[in-house]
């Protein structure tokens, strides 16, 4: 099967212009097909408190109140889509920019309201994924960009996490490709010292996990982005690498030396 790369891009690094534009022109020089997913939380941190809209976090996860929909509506699929979309455009990628809403591409559900309610917060899984249309689009040498608002098919929006996004296309997709899940942000890979980015654990199996949970090596943010990471790895996503943006063309020139690896 044709390979595919889904490069879920957070972090600092969308609020770093010179280094989007950096990674927007190496992700050029890939010859796989691509689908680019993104968050933009910082961003949004950053107007909801300029627009005095409180933000609140739970267990690394958002909860999002109808102004932060509003908010994170206009920030993810209108100002960083745009943006990225229009960077790639740049390059000579023929991007489109969309949500999940667009042709119905990522259906959710929002989130139960358990011992926290998250507010509108959608979960989604595999089959949520238009795969058949997605695939269409890179048949034809279209590159989906997609932001991290979905949809319930019933005119309601919701925020999902954007590393949950990357593994349940990645999942969806590996119907059609042999895919490869990187996440890329500002730091080298997963570090077991946060303040040394020389620290980077090259491989992490599901036990080595846990252990590193339990030790406070691995808390708060990351545990998201591990539990899917590792949720598509054990559903037939190929490779899953986690690493540095600006590392993405070493990564496809040589694989073993670059981020952090999940295995089962």
């Amino acid at each position: 099967m044709q390979t595919l790369q889904i490069i879920k891009i957070g972090g600092d690094i969308i609020n770093h212009e010179l280094k989007l534009k950096q990674f927007i022109s190496m992700i050029s020089e890939i010859k796989t097909a691509m689908i680019l997913v993104h968050g933009g939380g910082k961003l949004l941190d950053q107007l909801a408190s300029r627009l005095g809209i409180e933000q609140q976090m739970v267990d690394g996860r958002r909860v999002t109140d109808a102004a932060t929909l509003e908010l994170a509506s206009m920030v993810y699929a209108g100002g960083i889509n745009k943006k990225i979309v229009a960077l790639c455009q740049s390059q000579g990628l023929h991007a489109l920019g969309l949500s999940g809403a667009d042709n119905n591409c990522l259906q959710a559900q929002q989130r139960k309201i358990g011992e926290n309610d998250f507010g509108f917060v959608g979960d989604i899984n595999k089959e949520g994924v238009n795969s058949k249309f997605i695939s269409l689009l890179l048949s034809n040498d279209i590159m989906p960009v997609f932001c991290s608002i979905t949809h319930d098919n019933q005119g309601q929006l919701f925020n999902t996490n954007a590393d949950t996004l990357a593994s349940v296309i990645a999942q969806s997709m590996s119907s059609f490709y042999d895919v490869k899940l990187i996440y890329c942000f500002e730091k080298n890979g997963v570090l077991r010292n946060i303040d040394d980015e020389e620290s980077v654990i090259p491989s992490i199996n599901t036990n080595e996990y846990k252990t590193l949970q339990q030790e406070g090596i691995i808390s708060k943010g990351m545990i998201p982005k591990l539990d899917n990471a590792f949720d598509a790895i054990q559903s037939g996503v190929q490779k899953v690498t986690i690493m540095h943006a600006l590392h993405i063309l070493k990564n496809n020139q040589d694989e073993s030396n670059v981020g952090t690896k999940i295995s089962l």
